[in-house]
């Protein structure tokens, strides 16, 4: 399905962005929609499952759909197709991330830039990617 995208440069390592955007625990942090999540398994990887729970209150069953290490990840959420992600590195402590969703739910694009923001703020507060988030 053809994706609307969102970008924004952030001034971290892509491997911070990366654990951000990959650790269901770190989704509430940056995810405005997200109260909390949890993958099966011990990793979010092709063909993941797992639950997030919306804030208010709903819990939905996901599976990962798109999976490239480092790169890119999208998922289905309720079996609908939902939000891709990407880390694009642009230097060592610089990187591009997106957000794109279905174009039939482009309003979200709204919620996504909100998201970007906040991740910003949270990848620039962790001093190095080998530190615990």
């Amino acid at each position: 399905m053809r994706r609307l995208w969102i970008h924004r440069t952030i001034d971290a390592q892509p491997d911070v962005l990366w654990r951000l955007l990959t650790d269901p625990a770190q989704w509430p942090m940056w995810g405005p929609t997200v109260r909390s999540a949890e993958v099966d398994g011990k990793r979010l990887e092709r063909g993941s499952t797992g639950s997030v729970t919306s804030v208010v209150g709903v819990s939905l069953p996901f599976e990962v759909t798109d999976y490239v290490e480092g790169t890119r990840w999208a998922w289905r959420v309720a079996g609908i197709d939902a939000t891709g992600h990407t880390v694009q590195p642009i230097g060592p402590d610089r990187c591009r991330v997106g957000f794109g969703v279905p174009w039939p739910f482009a309003p979200y694009l709204a919620v996504c830039r909100v998201a970007l923001t906040r991740l910003d703020a949270v990848a620039r507060s962790v001093a190095s990617p080998t530190e615990d988030l």
